[in-house]
């Protein structure tokens, strides 16, 4: 079940950093967490993904348009 345009769909209200409204994951099949209650988003009853991949805070920042400068000391 792959999903190529998942990753760089436009951000929905309750998309964050750490949670997702539906599957970011181009082929779900990957995710660890596929289909396990409670977490992913192709189970749950309010379509939330609490496990989104590794590179999801970065691509949420960047569709978003929030340029946050990380300073390095």
């Amino acid at each position: 079940m792959k999903n190529a345009a998942a990753f760089h769909a436009p951000l929905h209200p309750l998309d964050s950093e750490t949670q997702t409204f539906g599957c970011r994951y181009t082929n779900p099949d990957f995710c660890a967490k596929n289909r396990l209650p409670k977490v992913c988003a192709l189970v749950r009853a309010d379509k939330t993904c609490y496990a989104p991949p590794h590179f999801w805070p970065k691509q949420n920042e960047k569709t978003s348009g929030k340029n946050v400068q990380h300073r390095i000391d």
